[in-house]
């Protein structure tokens, strides 16, 4: 494959392999809640399974995640649901009045709490092995994130005053940005516990990773793999492994079945796609891909 086509889903960031994924799955937020919740009132989960958000953008509420997490979300506090499990958002003090949802521009007098929520899509499956890694929410705390979480809330609260031209999708790009943040800040505060995406941060294991990244069609081995790590063999295949649960081998097929997803959308033909991921056969390319996505390449082309 030659750059120039190579570029066409692999950005110009030197080791940054986050970057590279979250490019390549293609994520959009859909805002589906943006107002301020006035009276005796209660949201519920939105849709179960779903990769969703919240952002307290004024006063206080109280999050009920039934086992998991049962406490106070301050004003710019930002919890993840990675896939959505039942949980319910209520005022911390009952109100007075039947519930509603309000423009912030209509209810400066008015007693509520603002409440942002957006769910996140991804162009194919590939994301659910990501976030597998993840637990079922994590909450990003306001007075802990730092000027990101700071800056973001500020203009998504004077655009929620201001209502006008673009909104929608000013609303839309700030959404996708707090969620790109949000997930590289519990990166860095949990590099522990994420599984596979331990390995995006990791100082030598990454610059393999994105080795493969831009050259999927290369025919790597363990050496060509642990030589950009600048490891042993040995050494780059038991750390990839221990901080991550799998080995170099399948992290490589899953990059490239999603390459060849993503190239199967974009027109190429079958044989065209299992070269430029790497396979010297259609056939053994498809089953790699039947195997790892549960549905043919043909199909994927087909819809």
């Amino acid at each position: 494959m030659n750059d120039k086509n190579h570029m066409n889903y692999v950005p110009e960031y030197e080791n940054d392999a986050l970057s590279e994924v979250l490019y390549l799955l293609n994520l959009d937020v859909d805002i589906y809640h943006n107002a301020k919740v006035c009276g005796d009132w209660r949201i519920n989960e939105h849709k179960l399974g779903a990769t969703c958000f919240h952002i307290v953008t004024l006063g206080r509420c109280v999050l009920n995640a039934p086992g998991l997490f049962e406490g106070m979300l301050e004003c710019g506090d930002l919890v993840i649901f990675p896939k959505e499990v039942t949980h319910s958002i209520h005022p911390v003090k009952t109100l007075a009045g039947k519930q509603q949802h309000l423009a912030f521009q209509e209810s400066e007098d008015i007693e509520g709490t603002g409440i942002l929520c957006g769910e996140v899509h991804f162009q194919h499956q590939g994301c659910r092995y990501l976030f597998d890694a993840l637990p079922p929410l994590f909450i990003i705390k306001y007075d802990e994130a730092g000027l990101w979480l700071q800056s973001l809330l500020k203009m998504l609260v004077e655009e929620n005053h201001k209502i006008g031209m673009a909104s929608k999708v000013i609303f839309d790009k700030l959404a996708e940005l707090l969620f790109t943040y949000t997930l590289r800040q519990y990166l860095l505060d949990t590099p522990e516990n994420i599984g596979v995406l331990s390995i995006y941060g990791h100082p030598r294991i990454a610059k393999a990773v994105s080795a493969i990244h831009k050259h999927p069609e290369q025919a790597w081995t363990l050496e060509l793999m642990a030589g950009e790590a600048m490891l042993s063999r040995s050494a780059f295949a038991e750390t990839f492994k221990k901080i991550s649960g799998w080995t170099a081998g399948q992290y490589l097929t899953w990059w490239r079945m999603q390459v060849a997803w993503y190239l199967l959308k974009q027109g190429d033909t079958i044989t065209q796609v299992s070269t430029k991921v790497g396979y010297q056969s259609e056939s053994s390319f498809s089953r790699a891909f039947q195997k790892l996505f549960g549905i043919s390449a043909g199909k994927v082309k087909k819809s």
